[in-house]
């Protein structure tokens, strides 16, 4: 029996596995050498819409304040052997450019100042001046002082305690920051490393590339070469911990090309901006509006189907689907079939993770397929009974989505899905949204590579579920 399963903390006693499977099939997205560049831009793109949506002021906001530290981060960057523009999106993601701002907004103790280095940290790895009891006064002076409306006398505090907590310095804090990247690198041998490592930290990622087995990698390879049932000690030690720090890279990457966006392309920059606010997840800006085909009527459905724009939904594949897809057709005066379609890059994608989901859960039953393609017209049907769809453009309309029920044949399936979704997104194939009773799913045009066979000799390693997917379930916290 199915059954909706919300939220899973697998950290108790492990769950059975399953035998494993006798033949695998060939992976598509299986890391491979020489994709290095290809799958940092990918995942830069995957993990950027977070940046779009949150960041204080609006992305325009942000940039503009963070690159007025450019010119300090060029002189302390000097000699460093990292690149002012890596060492500003740093800048961007940890502070957006905000010399005062403290994480949870009222103890000094936690990451503090642009560079947003704890207390701790600042103290006793990177050798700066922080007075911490002062610190703690003042800031709370600081923060009387702008509540009275005392914006005055909030600065000048706030000029005092930069003097005895140096990470309130812009340039003593910019100094901390290098130092602790070229203390990183020492450790752990690469720039790219020892980038990830600043919110990671260097012992976790140490640790990750010990499980990984290979020195001298870079931290591309380490993510995508490692999955639950590839180098799966790796992923384990990556997974585990639970405030997405294994994106952290790519999420830098992602803030370097605003920053470049924003000095040589801002119309670029305004656009993105727009279209990533518009939905929950950036999926607009892998099809926008003005250039993604849309059905406005039922005709134009049944046009696309004898074009071969929309072809038949994948059978088998760990995929069922949904009786009542296409069920307000008779409305339109058309069959239910008519909508029970998707555009072959999409059907690649939903293929791929149907697959790809029963391969590492070894679970029998299947996801539950809600949703494919519509029209406009039959978009504004579903306005009245269902308080989820949008009123405006929907990638519905251009069969480029699907929605996936949220039910579950068990913790083991809910797990393997989530894995699926985030490797999709990390290369820039997928946007998704989790909805309440579905997780929303758009198709980008890097689906294309869904629909290339790999050979045969890139075949993935044998799969021993019995010590990788237990490991990746054990350390998995989810939100499904």
């Amino acid at each position: 029996m199915l059954r909706t399963i919300c939220f899973i903390a697998l950290t108790g006693a492990a769950l059975a596995a399953p035998a494993a499977a006798a033949k695998r099939s060939a992976d598509p997205l299986a890391y491979r050498a020489g994709q290095e560049g290809a799958l940092a831009r990918a995942a830069a793109d995957g993990h950027s819409h977070v940046l779009y949506a949150h960041s204080p002021d609006g992305i325009l906001g942000t940039a503009a304040r963070t690159a007025r530290w450019r010119p300090l981060i060029d002189r302390v960057a000097r000699g460093s052997g990292f690149a002012p523009a890596s060492l500003e999106a740093m800048i961007f993601l940890e502070s957006a450019g905000r010399q005062e701002v403290i994480a949870g907004g009222s103890d000094p103790a936690a990451a503090a100042g642009l560079a947003q280095i704890v207390a701790g940290t600042g103290q006793s790895f990177l050798g700066m001046r922080v007075d911490l009891a002062r610190s703690r006064k003042l800031t709370r002076a600081i923060a009387k002082a702008r509540a009275n409306g005392n914006h005055g006398r909030a600065r000048r505090l706030e000029g005092r305690r930069r003097a005895v907590d140096h990470r309130f310095e812009p340039g003593k804090a910019l100094e901390g920051m290098v130092r602790y990247l070229r203390k990183a690198r020492g450790y752990v041998g690469r720039n790219d490393l020892a980038i990830a490592s600043y919110h990671m930290g260097i012992g976790n990622l140490q640790s990750a590339l010990a499980a990984y087995g290979r020195g001298n990698v870079s931290y591309v390879r380490l993510y995508f070469d490692s999955a639950p049932d590839r180098h799966p000690r790796a992923w384990r030690v990556l997974t585990s911990m639970s405030d997405d720090s294994r994106h952290y890279l790519f999420k830098v990457r992602a803030a370097q090309e605003i920053m470049r966006l924003w000095r040589g392309n801002p119309g670029r920059l305004m656009a993105l901006a727009r279209l990533h606010a518009n939905k929950l997840s950036g999926e607009e800006a892998l099809r926008p509006p003005h250039s993604t085909l849309q059905f406005d009527r039922p005709r134009d459905v049944q046009a696309a189907w004898r074009r071969g724009r929309l072809v038949k939904l994948p059978r088998g594949a760990g995929l069922v689907y949904n009786r009542g897809m296409g069920q307000l057709a008779k409305k339109l005066g058309r069959r239910p079939q008519l909508y029970r379609g998707l555009r072959p890059d999409a059907v690649a994608t939903l293929e791929y993770i149907g697959r790809r989901v029963r391969e590492l859960s070894g679970v029998k039953g299947s996801l539950r397929v809600t949703s494919t393609v519509r029209d406009y017209r039959y978009q504004r049907r579903l306005l009245r009974v269902n308080s989820m769809a949008t009123p405006g453009y929907s990638l519905h309309t251009t069969g480029y989505a699907f929605d996936i029920g949220r039910e579950y044949r068990n913790p083991r399936q809910a797990a393997a899905f989530e894995f699926v979704l985030e490797r999709l997104q990390s290369r820039g194939i997928i946007e998704w949204i989790r909805e309440p009773g579905a997780i929303h799913v758009a198709v980008g045009p890097r689906a294309r590579l869904l629909r290339v066979k790999p050979k045969q000799d890139e075949q993935p390693r044998a799969f021993r579920a019995s010590t990788s997917l237990e490991s990746f379930l054990r350390s998995l916290t989810s939100f499904f």
